[in-house]
């Protein structure tokens, strides 16, 4: 079992956010202390996901014993 990440960093920026957007503001400040903890908190979800990821495909892989293609062209319609 993974460790749990403290999201607190995100959840206290949705709600700076939350609030200038209620009073109008034009923007918010951040000192660097409060944007460093953001940052990594933002950093290890990511890499969890990631990691997710990896073992969700790993499982797909060996329960269907096919290999999967990604390929990526930027997409478009046809």
């Amino acid at each position: 079992m993974q460790n749990p990440i403290n999201t607190q960093p995100i959840q206290s920026f949705i709600q700076q956010v939350k609030a200038a957007e209620l009073s109008q503001q034009k923007e918010i400040k951040l000192d660097i202390k409060t944007a460093k903890i953001l940052m990594y908190c933002v950093a290890d979800v990511n890499a969890r996901l990631l990691e997710n990821y990896d073992v969700l495909l790993q499982r797909v892989l060996q329960n269907t014993g096919e290999s999967v293609n990604i390929q990526m062209d930027g997409g478009g319609f046809k």
